[in-house]
């Protein structure tokens, strides 16, 4: 048996494929060290990061703002369930209200669990507040829309593999086309309580709705009395230019879901962003988690928005991705169909015949560049915010290289 120091790519790929469930297709790749917008795999192989994680590494790998404060945190206190309070948690709620304009924040883990909780809060809103009768609420949700992985949640997916095998599914979701508010003003009944949506599907290949298709949606819901609920995780934060996406349609939702580069990648944590009218509806023992909101997630998100905040990156977000999507635009290759996006979430769509997005991304990692395909034939980009307009050159110049070269 090798130890790890002597195991190469191939020796880890095996371990993997011998042990672990396979219900992921990466590329072949073992990273074991990451700096800012570079890692470095098991050989010692330097890549360009144009993935961030599914943008939970916005502020990139290992800051070393967020990383001290982790140790600070890790050899103070890390966990005391909600059984007791700690120092970190009325702190971070305060900064995230003060941050993100809202009124009151729920802790969880994962985005999914953000997802999940605020299903349960609309529902007990709709039944506590609107009237709805128990048991009818209705939930709309979008074509296309990715949520999380959850039993509920791929219940109301579109997509047939993320349902594929796992009926029966939970009820009380209406599915509507995306981008279309007078579908969704058409969709409402007297039971409809809320809309859950993201303003750019990101996993559905970085679609963008029509531009004020967000205020739409906002003021249909304060005419039809209905809680409107964006779901940020990979969106939020910095990824498209705004500290929310919701930022460009000028308007706010009653409930915001936010997770992944709230830790900045070194822990997992997530919240749920609302107004006191629905979060107001959880009392004691209604919604829970042993992790939620544990003093080391909380120490790591507060320190994680404070370098988002203080060292620019969502300004540096809007500038350099304007510039990426400006060069982008210009290569000629003949199998982009079309490049889309906003701030540093960017989808470069092939057309039918190129064969794939796989195998553009496969070039590119022979190439030290790290992406990865969504919905078949989408290249998705989403490096760290921090990236610099030299290093989205030398991306560039890769991507122009492996889009027209075959």
């Amino acid at each position: 048996m090798k130890t790890q120091i002597e195991m190469k790519t191939q020796d880890f790929i095996a371990l993997e494929e011998e042990y672990g469930a396979h219900n992921y297709h990466p590329l072949n790749v073992v990273l074991t060290r990451g700096e800012g917008i570079w890692v470095w795999d098991v050989e010692g192989v330097k890549y360009l990061d144009f993935l961030s994680s599914y943008s939970a590494v916005n502020q990139g790998h290992c800051h070393p703002k967020i990383v001290a404060t982790l140790i600070e945190q890790a050899q103070k206190l890390t966990l005391v369930s909600r059984a007791f309070r700690h120092d970190q948690l009325g702190p971070l709620y305060k900064e995230l209200c003060e941050l993100t304009n809202s009124h009151m924040v729920l802790p969880m883990n994962s985005g999914a669990e953000a997802v999940e909780s605020c299903i349960k809060a609309v529902r007990k809103w709709g039944y506590k507040v609107k009237g709805v009768p128990e048991g009818k609420a209705e939930i709309i949700v979008c074509e296309n829309n990715f949520h999380g992985r959850t039993i509920a949640i791929v219940g109301f997916s579109t997509e047939a593999q993320y349902r594929d095998g796992y009926a029966p599914f939970t009820g009380g979701f209406k599915i509507i086309p995306f981008g279309d508010a007078a579908a969704f003003e058409e969709s409402i009944t007297p039971n409809t309580v809320a809309i859950l949506l993201e303003p750019i599907q990101g996993e559905g290949g970085i679609i963008i709705p029509p531009e004020g298709y967000l205020r739409q949606v906002r003021q249909i819901c304060n005419d039809k009395g209905i809680v409107m609920i964006t779901d940020e995780i990979q969106t939020g934060l910095g990824r498209t230019g705004k500290l929310l996406a919701e930022e460009y349609d000028g308007i706010e939702a009653d409930l915001t879901l936010i997770g992944k580069a709230l830790s900045g990648g070194l822990y997992p944590i997530s919240a749920v962003l609302s107004n006191k009218e629905v979060l107001g509806v959880f009392q004691p023992g209604d919604h829970g988690s042993t992790y939620g909101g544990n003093p080391l997630a909380c120490a790591v998100a507060r320190t994680a928005l404070k370098v988002l905040i203080e060292e620019k990156m969502i300004e540096n977000s809007a500038q350099m991705g304007a510039y990426f999507l400006e060069q982008l635009k210009r290569i000629n290759s003949p199998y982009v169909k079309e490049v889309r996006g906003k701030g540093l979430m960017i989808g470069v769509e092939l057309k039918a015949d190129a064969g794939g997005a796989r195998r553009f991304c496969n070039k590119l990692k022979d190439k030290n560049l790290l992406c990865k395909e969504t919905h078949e034939n989408v290249i998705r980009f989403a490096p760290p915010l921090i990236i610099t307009q030299a290093e989205t050159d030398w991306a560039l110049e890769r991507i122009e290289d492996v889009l027209t070269s075959w």
